[in-house]
Order: structure tokens, then sequence, then C-alpha cells
């Protein structure tokens, strides 16, 4: 159920609306990143599960407090807080977007209006019924996620006038059928090496350490059903975004057997077509799919914001207030997190011009890179680090890697980062951390004379 459930959560609005979209420019190039995510979930099963069930966290930021102290405890569930709220609220954006342009914006509202009422159901349910209701419910939206985008599928076959064997056929004979890409070299954005190892360490960030991903692995009740859970989510994760894949090359055939003007957003490809040139049942189904895509990628969000903020900033553990007392501070908490995330939405709104898919990487390479720093060093070395001067090593590295995207493209003769910003950022981090390193002998003393 976790794993199922999970595929909604990863996948989002974006993989819904944004893959399909980019297919028509990158062809099936993102699924040299879905093969790198296998590399991510290997060592997050065999890797960092061990590490949470063995420290048995209520927040997975904890270990950094136990291993370098206060400030790295707090600037590491600090970036979580950071790239979480603005994943989300691009992947609600989206979704949002879509809503506003063919279903309510059509009917007078205004956009604002369409993201407060999203995030206002999402609220509810999600306060009301707290992480396992979150579990089951996200079972339901990638059910209508998958179902969505299976019926669209069989629907253009129909119109197409081919049968899923001839479908298959079509879209492996077509351009978009493209997944590898060597020639190119290494200033390709679509280079393999880039995109393979991006995928490997944008997993590792974004769920081995995302406080929303954990907390739903860490509800298994042990870690060998934990990694079991890994394991099947990943190998559904890749046909998942095979499928979207597929689907994207069918919109671009779809499109040009019938003479459709394509919109001037890929993202809007999709539901332009879902919505306007297919039966009733799959705009239904779509809109279904759309909302299942909005309440997977933010009711659990939400959840996890509120658990990481009232345990690692109001320290709810450690404080003697009643239960009661506790209960308003979290609804408070809960509120604050969906009024930010309002905001986030709208600004967007006014800021994102191209594909939200690579925005939400792009954000992911610039502030999850201090937390696979802080987890690499703590993890692979035994050194102690000048706690104080944690934060100022984490926020100097993201604008290092900000800096070095900029102008990589001059100063290195047309190489650009893409998805390898991560990793420049995480080495960063590392290097900075290993700066202001030091050797505890006391321990080694201790250890040794036990």
């Amino acid at each position: 159920m976790v794993a199922i459930g999970m595929i909604g959560a990863s996948l989002s609005g974006v993989t819904f609306m944004s893959v399909p979209g980019d297919v028509g420019k990158s062809s099936f190039s993102y699924f040299q990143v879905v093969l790198g995510y296998l590399v991510g979930y290997l060592v997050i099963a065999l890797v960092l599960l061990p590490l949470y069930y063995r420290l048995r966290v209520t927040s997975i930021y904890s270990f950094l407090e136990k291993r370098f102290g206060f400030f790295a405890y707090k600037t590491g569930a600090g970036y979580f807080l950071l790239s979480r709220t603005i994943g989300s609220a691009l992947r609600l954006y989206l979704v949002a977007l879509v809503l506003q342009k063919f279903v309510l914006g059509p009917m007078g509202a205004p956009f604002f209006m369409t993201v407060a009422v999203t995030i206002v159901l999402i609220w509810v349910y999600t306060f009301k019924g707290g992480i396992n209701t979150i579990i089951y419910t996200d079972v339901l939206q990638t059910v209508f996620m998958l179902a969505a985008v299976v019926l669209t599928i069989l629907s253009i076959s129909h119109a197409l006038e081919t049968d899923v064997p001839g479908m298959i056929q079509m879209v492996s004979n077509s351009k978009f059928s493209k997944t590898f890409f060597f020639e190119g070299g290494w200033g390709d954005s679509n280079n393999f090496y880039k995109q393979f190892i991006g995928g490997a360490l944008i997993t590792i960030v974004m769920t081995g350490l995302d406080q929303d991903m954990m907390q739903k692995n860490l509800t298994c009740p042990n870690i060998r059903d934990a990694q079991k859970n890994v394991f099947t989510f990943s190998i559904i994760l890749v046909g998942a975004n095979l499928l979207f894949l597929t689907l994207g090359a069918l919109l671009y055939l779809y499109s040009a057997n019938i003479g459709i003007d394509l919109p001037a957003k890929a993202d809007e490809l999709y539901p332009t077509i879902a919505l306007r040139h297919l039966p009733l049942s799959v705009s239904i189904m779509f809109i279904l799919g759309v909302i299942a895509a909005a309440y997977s990628s933010a009711d659990s969000t939400l959840t996890a914001l509120t658990t990481s903020f009232c345990v690692d900033f109001l320290n709810f553990e450690k404080r003697p207030e009643p239960e009661e007392t506790k209960k308003r501070w979290r609804r408070m908490v809960h509120i604050g997190f969906s009024v930010l995330l309002f905001l986030v939405i709208i600004i967007s709104n006014e800021l994102v011009n191209e594909s939200v898919i690579y925005q939400v990487l792009k954000v992911a390479g610039y502030t999850y890179g201090p937390l696979l720093g802080l987890f690499t060093f703590g993890m692979f070395t035994k050194l102690k680090v000048r706690d104080n001067l944690v934060l100022p090593v984490c926020l100097a590295a993201p604008v290092i890697t900000i800096l070095l995207d900029v102008y990589s493209a001059r100063i290195l003769y047309g190489f650009e980062f893409g998805y390898l910003n991560l990793a420049v950022n995480g080495l960063l981090t590392f290097l900075g951390l290993f700066a202001i390193s030091y050797r505890d002998y006391t321990d080694q003393l201790d250890q040794a004379h036990r």
C-alpha cells in the first residue's frame, strides 16, 4: 500500500503533464534520469533506511544533531522546509494552472481562488486524518492518475485506428522514441551520463533525504518491509514513467495527425487534447487525474512540513506542555504552511516560463545539495565539525553552484552542468565541511580504552 501510494506522491502533476509535454523537445531522454533513479533507490534501501531504523528517528534530520550538533541539525531541517515548500508549490502550480484555464477560469473564478480552494480542501482532510489517511488516499490518487493516462492512450489508439501493438510500433518508429544520448558529449543537456548520475543523486536527496517520503517508509513495521517497499516502488515507478513518455509521443503524433496547433507551453499539450479533442469520458478521467496529482503531491507535504517544523524547530518531543496545547500549535503551523504554499504558487504564476519539471529539478539541485553534502560527510567520515560554521558553509555552496551554473558555458568551453548541479552543490558542501572539520582524539581514546 505504501509503495503504490508513493507512486502518486513521487509523480505528481509534474510527471502527469510536464513529462509528456517535454517529449516533443527531448524525446525519451528523461528515461535516462529514470534509470538513474534505480541506483538511487538501491542506496536508500541499503544505506539510509538501516540508518534511520537503527536511530529510531521521528525526524530524519535528528541524525545530523547526533553526528554534528545543534546548528547542523537546524540547517538540514531548514533546507528540507525550503526545498519541499518550493517543490510542492511548483507541482501544485501546474495543476492549478490547468484547472484555472480549462475548468474554473471559464466559470469566472480568478486564479488565486482556484489555488485557495485546492489548498483548503487538502488541508481539511490531511489535518483530520494524519499520515495513515494519507497512505490510503495516496493509493486512490495513484490509481486515478494512472487510469487517466491509460484511458487517454487507449482513446488516442482508437482515434488513430490502431491496436496496442500497432501503437507501440508507431511510437518506436517515430522521432520521439530516441532514448539514449551519447553522441553530443558533455555539452549536451541530454547527455546520458549527466542525466543518469543526476537521476541517482536526485532520488537520494528528494526521497532518501526528504522527511515527507521517508515518513511514509518509516510507517512500515520493520526494516525488511521498508526495503521491500522501496524495491517494489522503484520497479513500479520505472513502468509508470515509461507510460507517461509513451503518452507524450502519442500526443504529438495525434496532434500532427489531426492538425492541432501546439500550445505555447508544452505542459499544456496533454490538457488541451484531453479536454478539447477526446471523448467526454477521457476529459472526466483527466480532471480526476489532475485532482489526484494535486492531492498526492500536496497532502503528505503539508503533514510532513508540519511534522518537521513541530519536531525540529518547536521541539515537541521535548516540551512539557499538555497534548491539547501541542495540538493547537500543530493546527496553527499547518495553517501557516498552507498560506505559505498559496503565496509561493501565486509568485510562481508570475515567474515560471519554461517546463515545470526542469524548474523542479533545478530548484532541487540548489536546495537539496547541502543536505547531500551533510549526510555524505556524516556517514562516510568520522570527523567532527565546528558546528557554528555549518550554516555559512551550507549557504555558500548553493550560491557558488548558481554562479557556476550561470557562467559554466563561458568558462568551460560550452559545458553546462544541468542535472549535475546537485552533485556540484553536494561536493562544495562536503569540501566546506572538511575545511571546518577536526579530529576528536578524546573519542578515539575512549573507544581504544573500551
